[in-house]
């Protein structure tokens, strides 16, 4: 066996494909996100503007942010020690977990080193405490979900994206006295279109269901403490786990689920990703938890963000580009070929100075590749300016469809 070779043809594919990743090197500036030095590989550096980072409202700059992380790290030192069982609950953590929980309006809150654990360690864990367990499984749920619900080695439905009736239909089939699980977002990610959440709690109480609501990309954006989609519509009260990131909307690091005291204690006593990996360092804890409360009360700089994603939108819709707009902060361009959505990466970056990433296979479905743009409250009205008529120039440039995807 060659191995090296297999390596080689493995990545060789990537490459035919126009979808293998390269890492773009960027070194981001306290106070002057969204701008920040490109390091490319022969040694020599540019400044880009950033228009795809997830730091959506800036957070990861923000004074009260920063301030806490200082005081935190000058305090305790770098790393926290351990697990949380073993030496690596900190008061920080603990407060943490504690703006969480009020956030959510939930008894407790659990965090863990990513959001992508969190939904792994949690959904793998719940078929042991509820043995027979069924997941239902929106078919557009994150890769960590679905990796989660795996893990779990339950029986599993899939139900059509946002699908209620064939939700409806799935749940029929089962046995009425089997426990069950719906698991869902409130934003997806890549097309940025929102999940059906009451429609889902209606079938969930009626078939008498746990919910489990992935809001990492609303947490921070949306209702009027930032408690994600579930509380602009008043519904965190009905649904069993929410599941939230601190490295999107909050600026820092790490995921974490809120519930009720008796779901935290389960997960928390039984999930190997959550026992055996090494806490938050508890600067980063105290930086997550300065954000959070910082956002509770900063309604304007969520209004601000919402804005500026209608402003792109309005004017990426003027050009005639196709853009496939849900109503939500993301901006997804549909290019629709992955050599061609990485040639406009590169265009962008090397031509005009705007850093965004392609988004291809196996993250979008083959056919669908797209630019997806994060405009931010910091992004100023001369960044958009540069953004729209790069993008206008190099549109005619690579001749490519000016037909709306909108809807």
């Amino acid at each position: 066996m060659d191995y090296d070779a297999r390596i080689d043809a493995a990545l060789n594919r990537l490459h035919e494909e126009g979808r293998y990743r390269v890492f773009i090197d960027i070194e981001r500036q306290k106070g002057a996100f969204p701008r920040a030095l490109w390091r490319r590989p022969d040694g020599s550096t540019r400044e880009v503007t950033i228009w795809c980072g997830n730091d959506y409202l800036g957070m990861g700059q923000h004074p009260h942010v920063l301030e806490a992380m200082h005081a935190a790290l000058d305090a305790t030192g770098a790393g926290s020690g351990g697990t949380r069982n073993i030496s690596g609950t900190t008061v920080y953590h603990k407060a943490l977990e504690a703006e969480i929980a009020d956030l959510h309006q939930k008894e407790a809150a659990l965090v863990f080193t990513s959001a992508y654990i969190a939904n792994d360690a949690t959904l793998s864990t719940l078929p042991q405490l509820f043995p027979g367990l069924v997941i239902l499984s929106d078919e557009l749920n994150h890769a960590s979900m679905i990796q989660g619900i795996r893990h779990g080695r339950c029986e599993k439905h899939i139900f059509r994206h946002n699908d209620v009736a064939h939700l409806r239909e799935l749940l029929e089939g089962l046995d009425p006295e089997a426990p069950k699980l719906i698991a869902f977002e409130s934003v997806y990610s890549m097309d940025g279109d929102f999940g059906p959440i009451e429609e889902i709690l209606d079938l969930a109480d009626e078939f008498n269901a746990l919910t489990y609501i992935d809001e990492v990309h609303a947490v921070g954006m949306y209702g009027p403490r930032g408690g994600g989609v579930a509380e602009r519509d008043g519904l965190m009260h009905r649904i069993d786990i929410i599941n939230g990131t601190l490295g999107k909307a909050f600026g820092v690091m790490g995921g974490y689920i809120a519930a009720s005291a008796r779901m935290v204690d389960a997960i928390r006593s039984y999930a190997p990703g959550f026992i055996f990996t090494t806490s938050l360092p508890p600067a980063v804890a105290a930086g997550a938890a300065a954000s959070i409360r910082h956002l509770k009360t900063d309604p304007h700089l969520r209004e601000i963000h919402q804005t500026q994603a209608r402003v792109l939108k309005t004017r990426l819709r003027a050009l005639g580009l196709p853009l496939i707009d849900h109503g939500s902060h993301i901006v997804p361009v549909h290019v629709g070929d992955p050599v061609k959505c990485k040639m406009l990466s590169d265009r962008l970056l090397e031509d005009h100075g705007i850093y965004v990433q392609p988004i291809n296979f196996p993250t979008v479905p083959r056919g669908t590749e797209r630019l997806r743009f994060t405009p931010s409250p910091v992004h100023g009205p001369d960044e958009m300016d540069r953004l729209i008529a790069a993008l206008d120039t190099l549109w005619s440039q690579c001749a490519l469809n000016r037909a709306d995807l909108t809807g």
